[in-house]
């Protein structure tokens, strides 16, 4: 429990440091996003602050519960420190540049934007990438899991009885 409160203190602390380190560095400018310059009612729809909020806290918090827990299972409490140095060094810093970058772009993805710049093979790759992890993701997570559940049969009794939980 300790563990997990000082990772919270980390990540807060690194909200309020790192973030202004990036900001400095990358500079965001007040140029309205696509949502509001190029209305359309389907793609691009002006939100309230607090709704972009909770969509942006999905994103990111979304595989956290997966990875985190099996993570966690494979090497113990360290992968406290992984995940919170993760996601101020690398989660956040990503996905500040990628809203940064589509909203100087009027909103194209990655695989748009990597087109204008490294031409349309690169374009085509980046649209076919996702597709490639996806089907290895299916096929090969069943075994992978079939395989990493013998390391978790002697926690069963955990599970069951609610004693990993917080």
């Amino acid at each position: 429990m300790i563990a997990f409160f000082a990772a919270l203190a980390i990540l807060i602390a690194g909200y309020f440091t790192y973030s202004k380190v990036v900001e400095r560095i990358f500079g965001p400018d007040d140029r309205p996003t696509p949502a509001t310059t190029m209305t359309d009612g389907v793609d691009y729809v002006p939100m309230k602050q607090w709704k972009i909020f909770l969509i942006q806290l999905l994103n990111i918090a979304g595989l956290g519960p997966i990875f985190g827990a099996i993570s966690g299972a494979l090497w113990g409490p360290v992968v406290f420190l992984w995940i919170v140095f993760g996601t101020i060094f690398a989660g956040g810093v990503h996905d500040f540049l990628s809203g940064m970058i589509s909203i100087r772009h009027r909103g194209n993805s990655i695989s748009e934007i990597v087109g204008i710049y490294l031409g349309k093979g690169m374009k085509t790759v980046m649209r076919v990438f996702p597709w490639c992890c996806w089907y290895w993701w299916a096929l090969f997570l069943p075994q992978d899991l079939r395989r990493f559940w013998p390391c978790l049969r002697p926690m069963r009794w955990m599970l069951a009885s609610g004693s990993l939980w917080f």
